[in-house]
């Protein structure tokens, strides 16, 4: 998306250390607890990847044992929330997280009734029958669910295969998750592989633009409304009033940079940290994607590095999201990395001249993943062979650092 201008009477790296102050990534947070670090610095991106393993382990320390137990115990949960995209939140905001992201699906059903010939009657029967069926116990996964319910699933097609949408039942299930009436269970516990069952649940759904942009800027403020629409997908009339409506001022006068009232005392008495504390995320992390806005982070020189195994002219500036997972230093992108699952170590292309604290960093990380997670998929499709170009591109471009002393 296209940035705002940083004011020069603010400064780029306090604005930068600011946000990675407010996303706990200035000092390890340790003992709070995963609803408390989402509840603090946003819902964290879920899809199929490590970025909520990583976020959660960068911030506080939390092992996978930890963070599975959260989910087990519903104190953070999957969600359809904002866009209607998947977030991991806290049990705070799983009424909220489910009002915002509910257009989705209803948009998807409307899409449906006039492409494909589906009534709302027909997807509104499905769900009376996928839940009578989910009453029995669970979980159960999708095709458990369309066996179990037989003709009340209907096929679409080639039409629908078109689409992405080969029966009735995906579009059953999204408007039930949006209601609160089910809610979508990783089968063997763990956040980054994507085999799921459904239960049933009674989860209220309430919420409003207002409320997610008072939770929004106090996570990602200062940040424009241009920011906000990112996030929640609302139209510009709806995001303006929220924002409006949410107390959020200008950071200085004129800027599009807006800032809630109650932070700025300690925006104004904030300092940049005089040592650096690096942390390594995924390329997903709410530090960027919460703002979508990759250029803030990066510095010119940074911005114009050609894309690890891109196509030639592509930069590592130029691109929406970052194609690799990152190290960050006080809210600088200053090194890229992924994963290599056949030597079970993290390979890493630094932007700054290497040091004790930074190679901590990544031996702290590296544990982590081999021990705990056993690989850093950036996505569900991820794999070792698919991200093996990168690797070689940042393998190589380490050494040439190496050698050029």
């Amino acid at each position: 998306m296209q940035h705002a201008p940083l004011p020069e009477t603010v400064g780029v790296e306090r604005l930068r250390a600011w946000w990675s102050h407010r996303q706990w990534l200035d000092r390890p947070h340790t003992g709070a607890s995963a609803a408390e670090v989402l509840a603090a610095t946003g819902w964290a991106r879920s899809v199929g990847g490590a970025a909520p393993y990583l976020g959660l382990f960068a911030r506080a320390g939390l092992g996978r044992a930890a963070v599975d137990a959260a989910v087990a115990g519903l104190q953070v949960h999957e969600l359809p929330a904002a866009r209607g995209c998947t977030y991991v939140l806290p049990a705070a905001d799983f009424a909220l997280g489910l009002a915002v992201g509910a257009a989705a699906p209803e948009g998807e059903l409307a899409a449906a009734a006039k492409h494909l010939g589906v009534g709302r009657d027909e997807v509104e029967q499905l769900c009376l029958a996928v839940e009578r069926v989910l009453s029995d116990g669970g979980p159960l996964d999708p095709t458990a669910i369309r066996e179990a319910v037989g003709d009340a699933v209907r096929p679409l097609g080639e039409a629908g295969r078109k689409r992405g949408l080969s029966t009735t039942l995906p579009l059953a299930l999204g408007l039930m998750q949006s209601r609160g009436r089910i809610r979508r269970v990783p089968v063997n516990g763990r956040l980054d592989q994507q085999r799921y069952g459904y239960v049933g649940w009674d989860q209220p759904v309430a919420g409003n633009a207002v409320d997610l942009a008072r939770r929004y800027f106090s996570w990602a403020g200062p940040a424009t409304l241009g920011h906000f629409r990112w996030f929640s997908g609302f139209t510009a009339a709806t995001a303006r009033r929220a924002v409006a409506e949410a107390g959020a001022v200008p950071l200085t006068p004129g800027s599009e940079l807006l800032l809630l009232p109650e932070l700025a005392e300690a925006f104004a008495e904030f300092e940049v940290p005089s040592e650096p504390h690096y942390t390594l995320l995924a390329g997903i992390d709410g530090i960027h994607l919460l703002h979508r806005d990759l250029s803030r982070l990066l510095d010119p020189a940074d911005a114009a590095r050609p894309l690890p195994a891109g196509r030639a002219g592509r930069t590592f500036g130029g691109e929406a999201d970052p194609q690799t997972h990152l190290v960050l230093d006080r809210g600088r992108i200053v090194g890229l990395w992924e994963y290599d699952t056949e030597r079970a170590e993290i390979v890493h292309q630094s932007f700054v001249p290497p040091d004790d604290a930074l190679r901590e960093a990544v031996a702290r990380t590296e544990a982590f993943v081999r021990d705990e997670l056993g690989d850093a998929r950036g996505f569900s499709l991820d794999s070792p062979k698919s991200r093996a170009p990168k690797i070689a591109a940042l393998r190589a471009a380490a050494l040439a650092r190496q050698q050029a002393g």
